[in-house]
């Protein structure tokens, strides 16, 4: 009698098993945003520079959409990058490059390495906009989940 009981759960875990295998993990679409100005470069400038980055991320395939609009730069931007993993207040390397056409509005996308993900869900990456005048920086800003 307890081989019959067995083989009915069994056979209902299996079911359950099935069933959540069949159901894919939920992808989110994230939308990640900054606010640009010299004050948040480390060290900080006085730029009249601002902007805005608008991005959205794909939880599933890792794909980073964006679109940075900015005005008022001491002159034509020279380079642009996301660069991590760093709060606010601190410094690091570029992440992910910016490459083509650099007049604003800057539109791009990026298929990020799991390290990349990782320190962009964790509000550690931020956009840098670097110009002449200001090579190693002009105006940056840390990317935050949400709109601003």
């Amino acid at each position: 009698m307890s081989l019959k009981l067995k083989s009915p759960l069994l056979a209902a875990f299996g079911l359950s098993a099935a069933m959540f295998a069949a159901f894919p993990a939920m992808a989110e679409t994230v939308k990640m945003s900054a606010m640009l100005d010299g004050s948040q470069e480390v060290p900080s400038n006085d730029s009249s520079g601002t902007g805005m980055v608008e991005a959205t991320f794909d939880t599933d395939t890792k794909m980073l959409d964006w679109t940075v609009e900015y005005s008022d730069l001491s002159g034509p931007a020279t380079a642009a990058h996301f660069h991590g993993p760093a709060g606010p207040g601190e410094n690091a390397p570029p992440m992910v490059p910016v490459s083509g056409e650099l007049a604003s509005p800057i539109k791009g996308s990026a298929t990020l390495t799991d390290e990349q993900a990782a320190a962009l869900t964790e509000g550690k990456i931020y956009f840098n906009l670097h110009t002449e005048a200001h090579k190693d920086g002009e105006i940056r800003g840390q990317l935050e989940k949400g709109d601003m």
